[in-house]
């Protein structure tokens, strides 16, 4: 970084004062950062269970599956983080423990994106839902615990971008460790917490925009929900200033918004192809709920088109993740 940009309190966003960050509950700390994550996951199941009930699921099937996504995509959001950062928790003298202290900072969306995909399929294959059809309910309700995961950002001082001479710069304490040497302590960085979290509700209009005109099913809402973050992310990784694994010359995080990117138009085009009209049900043939709204829909959380032009039944309407067949496709 060349010198410092000239600042401007006008606009600036503030940062919270540390006491903000967590505060004890008896014998138990409650970190802000926490809050804001089991938020996310509270707005994403409801959202996604209004969804995938008004296509016929039974209402509350969502929290089966969640049960199994959302602790192994912890896992997985630890995990990656650890070995895209193994510096930070492999070197002489360090705490082994501390690979596991994920309340100290240090979870990794596409580590979250790919172990909450592994626990989403087995949920599905126990309640009988496809796999698809749950990841297309999903899709604009992960944009909306993403926003509200990354407030968290903002309550530890973390993940903020390069200095910026914008008025609506984010002011970071020069006592945080994060602060880059060298920099005066007015000196203002990117919100980057902020541009992801608007980029994120824009994303959910966009995939709602979309859904009625176009019939997003088969995966395709989670394939435009790929895109859509994985070109947000590629930008906003790229202008944080915390340091990161490089890979020929790149953030590994801007590889795998690229690689995201990528999975989405590649999931886009082959569903497309073997997809003409709409799956016949949610469910996996044969494990139907017979509930008496199962075949009511509703506008609330789905803009599906109330005529897509191609009602009739898929001839490849059974095939999916969830089901036995050969010819399915995988993310």
């Amino acid at each position: 970084m060349k010198g410092s940009p000239q600042v401007s309190f006008f606009l600036s966003i503030p940062s919270p004062s540390p006491e903000w960050s967590s505060f004890t509950l008896g014998p138990f700390t409650i970190h802000a950062y926490a809050l804001c994550i089991l938020a996310g996951i509270i707005a994403a199941t409801v959202m996604t269970s209004r969804r995938l009930s008004t296509r016929g699921g039974e209402p509350g099937v969502v929290l089966d599956i969640i049960l199994w996504a959302v602790p192994l995509g912890i896992v997985g959001a630890r995990f990656y983080h650890v070995f895209t950062h193994p510096s930070d928790y492999f070197f002489e003298g360090a705490n082994p423990l501390e690979v596991f202290a994920i309340w100290n900072g240090g979870n990794a969306i596409f580590g979250a994106l790919l172990g909450g995909a592994v626990g989403a399929y087995i949920g599905c294959r126990m309640s009988g839902i496809r796999f698809w059809a749950f990841a297309d309910a999903l899709a604009p309700g992960m944009l909306v615990a993403q926003a509200m995961g990354r407030l968290g950002n903002w309550f530890n001082e973390e993940l903020f971008g390069l200095p910026t001479d914008l008025p609506w710069g984010l002011e970071i304490s020069a006592a945080n460790p994060a602060f880059p040497i060298g920099l005066p302590p007015e000196t203002l960085f990117h919100p980057t917490f902020l541009y992801e979290m608007i980029w994120n509700v824009v994303g959910v209009v966009l995939i709602l925009a979309i859904e009625r005109t176009v019939a997003l099913r088969w995966g395709k809402a989670f394939g435009v929900y790929l895109i859509w973050y994985g070109l947000g992310r590629s930008f906003f990784e790229s202008i944080r200033v915390d340091p990161s694994e490089m890979f020929f010359g790149l953030r590994t995080n801007v590889w795998a918004a690229f690689t995201a990117i990528l999975l989405g138009i590649i999931l886009i085009a082959i569903q497309t192809r073997r997809h003409t009209g709409l799956p016949t049900s949610v469910y996996v043939s044969g494990r139907e709920w017979k509930g008496p709204d199962a075949e009511v829909e509703s506008d609330e959380f789905d803009s599906d088109p109330e005529d897509h032009g191609d009602e009739a039944v898929d001839p490849a309407g059974t095939d999916d993740v969830a089901a036995t067949s050969t010819s399915n496709s995988r993310l």
